[in-house]
């Protein structure tokens, strides 16, 4: 039996009755979900200006996320979540769309495959992944849709009733209010501006945060690639007592050889990486080099629902976890649910009030846990009033 016979299996019935959904509109706008700024300015004191390595722009990260609607001719409309910004929506519009226009939109995986053929030239990573992304999860919804069930159900039902939340912030005595049990914070001090002395006082910030949440709930770091191994090897060392849980994007993505350094050295956590990682074709190097403890993909900018399932299938042979980042929005929830091998939710939208896109697109949570959406498709709302609110291209 082939890999795609046997994915196929948990969709085809529900489908099977299902007419032929034909492709009659492609839009893709932007919708920054958060400010360009959020990590720092462009505005440089110095060509050696710290700053200059915490400046992503505004094509990386949710400043970048992007909004595929995709309409068939049964009246249907799906929506999906990309990356990217206004470069991604431009490989939308004067590429990929030509490849969807006129096809049947029930054809999730043959239509992924196609795309990525079809911009290997100058893709395979990258841009042209942020923006098949969002169709590929714009494709999913609609197939949802059609079959008039929620995606986790497509994917073969519910592995689990609930899984459990982790807040990401710094405003950690609201997420204890919320009820979550497990905390993520950012570390953002990076090699260019570290010291013994910047280290202590990142090692008794966890300390203050330990002391709140308690010595039972878990405790994760986020370094935003900003580290390198030996000062990653002295932080873990010194960071033992706080039982942290995982130690995430530590190195550069690239740096295949400095994660399989750490996953073999490291001792009293886990390494966690993946969520600046693309396609089954990057994740399977991770995994062959034993370089991850625990990958993180973010399904609205590493590939999109048909490629990211086939890395938790790979990931669960190789006993890692799949942890996908912002894995509580509507565009991961579903996989988390659907698949034994993830068994956490990273919280999104939830904890970070005024942001009405964020909270639109945000798995259903209650004390602690997330739980799966019952609307079919992905269970995106976006009445015509948020739509010509925040929206304005899609009128």
């Amino acid at each position: 039996m082939t890999r795609r016979r046997l994915l196929a299996m948990t969709t085809l019935p529900l489908l099977a009755d299902a007419p032929k959904q034909k492709i009659v509109s492609v839009k893709a706008v932007p919708m920054p979900l958060l400010p360009a700024g959020r990590f720092g300015t462009r505005n440089f004191a110095s060509d050696h200006d710290p700053a200059r390595w915490r400046w992503f722009g505004p094509f990386s990260q949710l400043p970048g996320a992007t909004l595929v609607e995709i309409r068939t001719d049964q009246g249907l409309t799906g929506y999906g979540m990309g990356g990217g910004g206004t470069a991604a929506v431009h490989i939308v519009e004067n590429h990929l769309k030509d490849l969807l226009l006129g096809a049947n939109a029930l054809n999730c995986e043959l239509l992924w495959d196609q795309m990525f053929s079809s911009s290997s030239f100058y893709g395979r990573r990258g841009l042209p992944i942020m923006a098949i992304s969002g169709i590929d999860l714009a494709l999913w919804d609609l197939a949802g849709k059609a079959a008039g069930v929620p995606v986790w159900r497509l994917l073969g039902g519910s592995a689990k009733e609930k899984v459990l939340a982790y807040f990401t912030g710094g405003d950690v005595e609201r997420g204890l209010k919320l009820g979550f049990q497990a905390f993520k914070l950012g570390l953002y001090e990076g090699i260019a501006d570290a010291s013994p002395e910047s280290m202590r006082k990142l090692l008794e910030r966890l300390e203050q945060i330990r002391g709140l949440i308690g010595p039972n709930r878990k405790l994760m770091i986020d370094c935003l690639c900003r580290w390198n191994v030996e000062y990653t090897l002295e932080f873990a060392e010194r960071a033992a007592p706080l039982k942290l849980y995982f130690i995430e994007e530590p190195l550069l993505p690239d740096d295949v050889a400095g994660y399989q350094r750490l996953c073999r050295e490291v001792k009293g956590t886990r390494i966690a990486c993946g969520e600046h990682e693309f396609t089954r074709f990057g994740f399977q190097e991770v995994l062959r080099n034993h370089a991850s403890h625990i990958l993180q993909p973010d399904l609205t900018w590493c590939g999109g629902l048909t490629d990211i399932r086939r890395v938790a299938t790979i990931a669960a042979a190789h006993g890692v976890p799949v942890m996908p980042h912002r894995g509580s929005s509507l565009c991961g929830i579903h996989l988390v649910i659907a698949h034994s091998n993830c068994p956490m939710a990273e919280s999104f939208g939830t904890g970070e009030p005024g942001n009405e896109l964020m909270e639109r697109f945000t798995a259903p949570f209650r004390d602690g846990y997330y739980y799966p959406p019952e609307k079919p498709g992905l269970g995106i709302d976006l009445p015509a009033e948020v739509i010509r609110k925040h929206l304005p291209g899609l009128v």
